[in-house]
């Protein structure tokens, strides 16, 4: 049983453009994300996952500089990017990261594959709610398979895992309890607005030497500061169509 990490990046984003190579601390969003990414215990591989638009090929770039495998697919069709892209690297079970969640929990994740690997199925479900920009999902390649074959609305291709959610009892699930330190969801560690990016420039200029602070730091300090975890606290996520 392997496990692989896809990453989706796109330059394109209509609140924040070029996001995920903003610079954050001494590197971009895109190298906190790869980093944090390859500190997951179980993880065989790590995939950046752009689009073949030529504003992509600056995502290409940074993966070539910094020895990141990156793969190229559909823009819009972020399913059957994502399904093309775990076929041609062999991946069993994928975990689903966006490159715009530079403090992705890597703790977790390696969590979640611990209790995949006991109880193997479809997809992996929380039991609580974390701070936004903080979650991976796992699901099976023979589950994303599916996915991809019976999610025919465009919120199914635009967003990954929707269908499964959606349909449930079409697939096996494991569940794992989210910590109760970690159960804030009230709080946004996300890049999708310039406050969002306020926020995470001020996280990471708080942990200066350190790509690796862990989502209980993180939280601490956001929840000690609440002059910085206020700027982003009015924003919406955008609603799923």
């Amino acid at each position: 049983m392997n496990f692989t990490v896809i990453i989706q990046a796109r330059m394109g984003s209509s609140r924040l453009p070029g996001k995920v190579l903003m610079p954050l601390g001494t590197s971009c969003v895109l190298d906190y994300v790869v980093t944090r990414c390859n500190k997951i215990q179980g993880v065989h591989q790590v995939i950046v996952a752009t689009s073949i638009l030529e504003q992509d090929d600056a995502i290409e770039d940074w993966c070539k500089l910094n020895n990141v495998n990156c793969f190229r697919g559909s823009e819009e069709d972020v399913l059957k990017r994502y399904y093309d892209c775990a076929k041609k690297y062999k991946a069993e079970n994928v975990l689903r990261v966006t490159a715009d969640c530079p403090f992705v929990d890597y703790e977790l994740a390696s969590a979640m594959i611990e209790t995949m690997i006991v109880k193997p199925s479809d997809i992996l479900l929380y039991e609580g709610e974390l701070p936004r920009g903080l979650a991976v999902e796992i699901i099976s390649f023979d589950a994303l398979e599916k996915v991809n074959y019976l999610g025919k609305e465009i919120r199914h291709r635009e967003h990954v895992t929707y269908f499964a959610y959606e349909n449930k009892e079409l697939f096996s699930s494991v569940s794992i309890n989210v910590p109760k330190h970690l159960n804030h969801p009230q709080l946004r560690i996300t890049l999708d607005t310039q406050e969002d990016y306020l926020v995470c420039q001020a996280i990471a200029e708080a942990f200066p030497d350190d790509i690796l602070v862990s989502s209980s730091d993180v939280i601490e300090y956001l929840l000690k500061s609440p002059e910085i975890s206020k700027i982003n606290a009015h924003i919406e996520q955008k609603p799923v169509i």
